[in-house]
């Protein structure tokens, strides 16, 4: 199996100017967390956001080709969302856009919720929603894709530590059976995403420092 993230030589551009640049590093694991890096890195991860230079390839593929063919799948922290929607229909939205019919989408979507822990609040408008159920609905709407492959935006970010545990600890469970990847800031060493992690991957500068 190719490893999950392969970076070689990666320059990223944001507004003209280089946010990533000269990064390289491989990854071993299938839950792996990479810590410092900029949210251009993850950007790009999700085929979102070019690479101005070099490679980056998510699971042996390109990382924008690997986004259009449905293999992988992103929630980028605190994206705006629809604030008449509830979570079903935010969640079925995205398994409907990543072309699964209208019966498949329903069930892709409900199976992602309750994996989310989200049968008390699944039809409540989003508009109304706590922070922690916005976050847990971006996430539970990149599961429903289907996607092999989850990427993560700094999902705990901002969280009180109580929320935090909470959500870290659904996160990791939620995702125990796909691969993934966490980008964050920070993830503290007791955090369930921490204890999850089969890798860490720190980036500093330029220079990277892995953990098995």
């Amino acid at each position: 199996m190719p490893p999950l993230l392969e970076v070689d030589r990666v320059r990223v551009d944001v507004h003209g100017a280089p946010a990533v640049d000269g990064l390289s590093f491989s990854t071993q694991g299938d839950h792996v967390l990479v810590i410092g890096a900029a949210r251009a890195l993850f950007e790009a991860a999700c085929g979102v956001r070019p690479v101005a230079r070099g490679e980056l390839r998510v699971a042996g593929t390109n990382a924008r080709d690997a986004l259009r063919a449905g293999q992988t799948a992103g929630a980028q922290l605190d994206l705006p969302l629809p604030p008449r929607f509830t979570p079903r229909e935010y969640a079925t939205w995205s398994a409907r856009l990543a072309g699964h019919p209208r019966g498949v989408a329903a069930s892709l979507a409900r199976e992602a919720l309750d994996r989310m822990k989200m049968a008390s609040v699944i039809d409540a408008p989003l508009g109304k929603a706590t922070l922690l159920v916005r976050r847990a609905t971006a996430i539970a709407a990149a599961i429903a894709t289907g996607a092999d492959v989850v990427l993560l935006d700094d999902p705990l970010a901002g969280l009180a530590d109580e929320s935090a545990r909470a959500l870290a600890r659904i996160v990791a469970r939620a995702l125990d059976d796909r691969r993934s990847i966490v980008f964050a800031a920070r993830v503290p060493l007791a955090s369930p995403l921490a204890l999850n992690a089969d890798e860490a991957i720190v980036i500093s500068g330029a220079s990277v420092a892995g953990q098995g």
